[in-house]
């Protein structure tokens, strides 16, 4: 039933365009019209990542509930934590309409928004209001105009280090200009020493240490892998979320809409998302945490990620097709795949196919 209504309500929502209809699932969700679905609790699938404990190891990525409007509502959609962001230290309205792109055909959806959000502030009282046992991110950016992009960055982690359960400093989008420039090493090196000294303050001020991800580009060489690696094994980072949207059109069938300016998300991602997620392990070794995102959209493709060695994966632009009910069908999926390959843990299959993924080419 779940199904059929996800379907009735994508024919009403793509009768509208891509941003109003996004706004009307916030509403939705927020009025509760949207049932909650949890899928099967399982064991199996609970992981223990960043010191943090996940019920399962699905998460809505950031991009979807930019404000933090409704993530405790999302997490009753069936995933075990959400990302909420990306969040700027002042209001900001993104780059100019129409911004978001449905390709059909392929499944995808481009996006040059560009950190549309109403700023730290709003945010934080919303996150005030939530159960503190909800696993919710805070993903950080900087403001378009910023003097000081590292010091917005630095100002995200102070702002909300008394609510986030994690964070997220987000140096991979394509639609804020000069933003993916933070990925040079240098410029790299001098964020992740000021966001991770401002942690460690907060930390010792509080007594509680908030793990920091960084999210990267899938548009990235060996050499900017190579760098990235290194500076995540050479700080106390906790973690990477390969990854982020891609300029790349290779392989689509709508050419319609390819030349739109901004980033593709949903299924054409998965491959190249998938290599580098591969890569990074390959990289940084078994013990650094990764989560994986691009292109998720069955038990299947989230199982892969975990192969190619991601600990946590994320979703968002697929669910735009599958309907509301995509993660309980995911996890579901998931607790038959421990079943019928006779897991003790979904852990079990990680890194299992990171050669046939870190062997490919960009």
């Amino acid at each position: 039933m779940m199904s059929l209504l996800s379907a009735l309500g994508r024919k009403g929502l793509f009768l509208l365009d891509p941003e109003t209809a996004h706004g009307l699932s916030i509403a939705a969700l927020k009025a509760g019209i949207v049932p909650a679905c949890p899928p099967p609790a399982d064991p199996r699938l609970a992981r223990t990542v960043a010191n943090l404990s996940f019920a399962n190891p699905l998460g809505i990525a950031a991009g979807y509930d930019k404000n933090a409007e409704v993530p405790e509502a999302l997490i009753r959609l069936g995933f075990g934590f959400a990302e909420v962001g990306t969040l700027t230290p002042l209001p900001q309205p993104g780059n100019p309409k129409p911004r978001i792109f449905r390709l059909v055909e392929d499944e995808a959806v481009i996006n040059r928004l560009g950190f549309n959000n109403g700023g730290h502030a709003a945010a934080l009282a919303r996150l005030r209001a939530c159960r503190p046992d909800a696993l919710i991110g805070v993903n950080i950016g900087a403001n378009k105009d910023s003097a000081d992009r590292i010091a917005d960055y630095v100002a995200g982690i102070r702002a909300f280090y008394g609510v986030a359960r994690y964070f997220t400093a987000n140096i991979s989008s394509p639609n804020t200009p000069g933003l993916r420039d933070l990925q040079a090493r240098e410029s790299l090196d001098a964020l992740l020493s000021a966001v991770l000294s401002a942690r460690a303050e907060e930390a010792a001020r509080g007594g509680r240490h908030v793990p920091v991800f960084l999210k990267i580009a899938p548009d990235l060489t060996e050499e900017g892998l190579d760098d990235i690696a290194d500076l995540a094994l050479s700080h106390p980072l906790d973690g990477l979320i390969v990854s982020n949207t891609t300029l790349s059109r290779e392989g689509l069938g709508d050419r319609r809409l390819a030349g739109e300016a901004g980033g593709l998300s949903g299924k054409p991602l998965f491959e190249k998302s998938t290599t580098v997620l591969a890569k990074m392990r390959r990289r940084v070794g078994e013990t650094l945490p990764i989560i994986g995102v691009g292109g998720i959209s069955s038990a299947e493709t989230a199982a892969e990620k975990i192969r190619a060695g991601a600990d946590l994966v994320q979703l968002y632009s697929c669910m735009v097709y599958a309907g509301p009910d995509l993660p309980a069908r995911i996890i579901t999926g998931l607790v038959r795949l421990c079943d019928r390959d006779g897991l003790s843990s979904i852990r079990d299959i990680r890194d299992s196919r990171v050669a046939h993924w870190a062997d490919r080419p960009i």
